[in-house]
């Protein structure tokens, strides 16, 4: 399972930068004017994962096949756009098909790159965007929760469920918070709640794009974006799109030398990954041997049938067991002989709860 993070916020705050930096391509044009990209724009980015190089090298796999994250960069948002202003609804309906929002703020001062409220301030830009939102989810909901009232009257049990859970949503965003806040009362209610795929239910990851020299500490605009992000329950990380876009371009073996010289451990894209996996509680598992290894992506809490889904539906289906061997014990046992030998091998049935870094292989039959 990967997931599709919808990359939003302002014209010309880096999102198009961002987003070719991130995917390795130039598939997105950036450049210095409002709705450059005019058909949101989709990229598989590989997870990178230290874990699943070193499985390869003791199962002695011939191919590593890391797990797929997907990008969707989107045209920026204006003030408005819940009305049709600037590229308006259509992108809304974009922001809509996404797992989760990426938005990019402009923490950055460079009098070269118009901005479009000309001045720096992402607090009033995240604000704007999220406005925009909040109206696109209010309109419709104010639409949808009257109807529904009026059919729970009626006796219809699922209107009843759409009532309840719509209307504590309706409620949060006439009073200016996002519906993300809401709490969905039992499965029926979540379920109702998921499927109504209101724009500020999404889990948000605020992306403070900084000058190169900040990219390690970040500085006093970044500051007030993580404390809203706190505030909010949500998450951020400081990037600088520019020293990502240098990144990609030069060979691979020089990069960790780059970042070291620049103060950094890690690259953009790991943060950006690691943050938006706490955001949606994703993990990883493994299946490994000599024709492959390869990483896996499942919800935190996901039981071992549905692990074996995301593999392919048939070993769902047809599931009767998963053997499974904690990552640790396989890379200090050599490998799955020898953690068979040292009795950590362990057969995992339908009940078992996946954990990250899970060696999993499973047995089926339909």
């Amino acid at each position: 399972m990967g997931f599709r993070c919808g990359i939003v916020g302002l014209p010309n705050v880096g999102k198009s930068t961002l987003f070719n930096a991130l995917t390795e391509t130039q598939a997105a044009q950036a450049a210095n004017y409002p709705f450059c990209t005019i058909e949101p724009n989709v990229g598989q980015v590989s997870v990178p994962d230290e874990r699943l190089d070193k499985l390869a090298s003791i199962a002695g796999s011939a191919k590593v096949i890391p797990t797929q994250l997907g990008f969707v960069d989107i045209a920026g948002l204006v003030k408005g756009a819940s009305r049709g202003e600037g590229l308006g609804n259509q992108f809304l309906g974009n922001i809509r098909e996404v797992d989760a929002i990426v938005h990019v703020l402009r923490c950055f001062e460079d009098d070269d790159i118009q901005h479009v409220a000309n001045k720096v301030d992402p607090i009033a830009d995240a604000e704007v965007v999220e406005t925009e939102l909040m109206l696109a989810d209010l309109e419709s909901l104010e639409k949808r929760v009257p109807a529904a009232q009026k059919k729970a009257t009626g006796g219809d049990k699922e209107a009843k469920v759409m009532a309840s859970v719509l209307g504590q949503a309706l409620d949060l965003l006439r009073e200016g918070k996002p519906a993300r806040l809401t709490e969905p009362n039992g499965d029926d209610e979540a379920r109702v709640f998921e499927q109504a795929q209101l724009l500020t239910a999404k889990p948000v990851l605020y992306v403070c794009n900084v000058a190169e020299d900040e990219a390690a500490e970040g500085n006093a605009l970044s500051a007030q974006v993580f404390a809203k992000a706190q505030a909010e329950g949500a998450q951020a990380v400081v990037i600088s799109a520019a020293i990502e876009s240098e990144l990609v371009a030069m060979p691979a073996e020089e990069r960790g030398e780059y970042l070291e010289a620049l103060g950094l451990t890690e690259s953009g894209l790991s943060r950006v990954i690691r943050a938006g996996y706490t955001l949606l509680g994703l993990k990883t598992f493994f299946t490994a041997g000599p024709k492959e290894a390869r990483a896996w992506t499942f919800p935190s809490g996901a039981k071992a049938p549905q692990a074996a889904g995301e593999i392919h539906s048939d070993f769902e289906r047809g599931f009767i067991r998963a053997e499974t061997i904690a990552f640790d014990d396989y890379v200090a046992l050599g490998g799955e002989s020898g953690a068979r030998e040292a009795g950590k091998l362990r057969q995992e049935g339908k009940e078992y709860q996946v954990q990250d870094g899970d060696v999993m292989l499973f047995k089926f039959n339909v």
